[in-house]
């Protein structure tokens, strides 16, 4: 008796359920995460938490996401796109992410929740672990798959945006889709350069493709906002900038040079 006890206590305890934290919230909305008791397995783990009914994302593709990254020991959120207000961009290309990201992140159709639970060191592949989190720690990532697009989207039937040889503010290219308002989810490819020497400090494709910004003051270096509310989708719009005096400015994930004067081009490619 004492030996058929014991075979149903192993019986139970390996048919145990893994370890895995339950999200709650709908997709789009900052995702809530409850971590179980017990400790996760030692390798990455990914899980569908539902399916979009977009097209599906592809090696090589940009894919533009929300992403809310918690520890499981906490409860607090380690990294979220939602406080930022600055989608991520993942290329899928197998050098700037993870293994585990691309698992995640590869052939899912556009408007899925999927969930990451890993390693830190595992979880955040060629640059390591992230700053504030332990090589042995695990994180929890819940992606929302936003967009998919080929790394060199661009307006129909143009290049991508380049600098202008002479600095011309305002709209290059009327564009006839819906307009952008403040506060929107725009889908940009840019080049960003100091004036008047014409030194490119940043671009969309430097970056891995097409970028997903908020309309919204801070989330967008200056001149964003009102260059690019009210233009359509299509749109190629010059930006300038006068000489930005404080060092080191950062906003929507770009640094913006100090002391001297700029110019963005930018190529609305789509509102989401």
């Amino acid at each position: 008796m004492r030996v058929i006890v014991l075979l149903c206590l192993l019986s139970v305890v390996s048919c145990a359920p893994a370890a895995t934290p339950t999200v709650t919230g709908a997709f789009g909305e900052r995702p809530v995460i409850q971590v179980p008791a017990h400790r996760p397995e030692p390798t990455p783990a990914v899980t569908v938490l539902s399916e979009g009914s977009g097209p599906r994302t592809t090696r090589g593709d940009v894919v533009l996401a929300e992403v809310e990254t918690r520890r499981w020991d906490g409860t607090k959120p380690y990294l979220s796109t939602y406080d930022t207000d600055q989608p991520v961009t993942v290329v899928l290309d197998g050098r700037h992410v993870s293994q585990a990201w691309e698992r995640a992140l590869a052939d899912r159709p556009v408007g899925s929740r999927v969930m990451l639970v890993s390693p830190a060191h595992l979880g955040y592949g060629p640059r390591g672990t992230p700053a504030g989190a332990g090589g042995g720690e695990t994180l929890v990532v819940v992606f929302d798959i936003l967009a998919a697009y080929p790394p060199d989207a661009r307006l129909v039937g143009r290049r991508l945006p380049g600098l202008p040889d002479t600095l011309r503010p305002g709209v290059l290219i009327d564009g006839s889709g819906p307009p952008v308002t403040r506060g929107a989810r725009v889908v940009v490819q840019y080049v960003g350069a100091r004036w008047p020497s014409r030194t490119v400090f940043d671009s969309s494709t430097a970056r891995g493709g097409p970028s997903a910004v908020v309309l919204k003051e801070g989330a967008v270096p200056p001149g964003w906002v009102e260059g690019l509310a009210g233009r359509r989708v299509g749109s190629r719009v010059a930006i300038t900038t006068p000489a930005v005096a404080t060092a080191g400015l950062t906003t929507g994930g770009m640094t913006v040079p100090a002391g001297t004067g700029l110019v963005y081009v930018v190529d609305i490619i789509d509102v989401l």
